[in-house]
């Protein structure tokens, strides 16, 4: 589970944006929506969420750090969140690709958290520290400024009206990201359900606090450079739902 979807002329907003702009914006409350737990555990995951999670966990119960790079405990030149990152392969993947980068996972999902844990160890990652809880109160948490980059991929895209209050990407998230991120730092969001997609844009075009970096179609249709699929992702392609690549600049 993730916490948290594009194709014609040059720089042409992504099929349906247009029409799907959302007649009530709705506002994320802070409260977490979907399901914490699904299959039993292993022995082996359940060992690691007892021990090794504890040693990562970012405590935001307690006050933040001046420098959220000291979260660490060794030299990182900046720090990165991944929000709802499911079984962790994007989210391993930018940490082993980027060792001198601090990365932060929140995902309130127990078997995403076993499933990283497991991976962490196996490949002895020291630069992935972890929140199993809502990615709200981290931002709420996170010193102004803290942040160089923001990904929410493949976020639940709660396709029912009625719950669209419950989806994300809001006015109050995207303050509350424009608060924590560097200047020109970057919210970067990747989604195969059009209507999300849609949402999205809406959303940032009414935020002055960011501008969308695409110059040209292939900007939102294909990935950017050494992105990381993940098995959502794989699967969305299998089954014909071309995804959009959105990188937006904190202005």
């Amino acid at each position: 589970m993730t916490t948290a979807n594009s194709n014609h002329n040059d720089h042409d907003a992504p099929a349906d944006a247009g029409a799907s702009t959302p007649a009530e914006s709705g506002h994320y409350t802070g409260s977490f929506f979907g399901r914490r737990k699904g299959h039993k555990l292993r022995d082996h995951q359940a060992d690691l969420m007892a021990t090794l999670l504890p040693a990562l966990t970012v405590d935001i119960a307690h006050p933040a750090p001046d420098n959220i790079r000291t979260l660490f405990g060794t030299d990182v030149e900046t720090v990165r969140l991944e929000i709802g990152f499911g079984g962790g392969e994007h989210l391993v993947a930018e940490a082993l690709a980027h060792p001198h980068i601090g990365f932060i996972g929140c995902e309130p999902y127990i078997n995403g958290m076993a499933k990283i844990l497991t991976q962490i160890e196996a490949q002895d990652i020291g630069n992935i520290r972890l929140v199993a809880g809502d990615a709200a109160e981290l931002l709420t948490w996170a010193p102004a400024q803290s942040l160089s980059r923001i990904d929410l991929i493949h976020p639940d895209p709660w396709p029912k009206k009625r719950h669209w209050k419950r989806r994300f990407v809001q006015d109050a998230t995207l303050a509350a990201m424009a608060r924590v991120l560097k200047p020109s730092g970057e919210f970067r969001f990747v989604h195969d359900i059009p209507d999300y997609v849609a949402w999205t844009l809406w959303h940032v075009s009414r935020s002055p606090d960011f501008i969308w970096t695409a110059k040209r179609a292939d900007d939102w249709r294909l990935p950017w450079p050494n992105y990381t699929m993940t098995r959502y992702g794989r699967k969305a392609t299998r089954e014909g739902r071309i995804a959009a690549y959105l990188i937006f600049e904190r202005s």
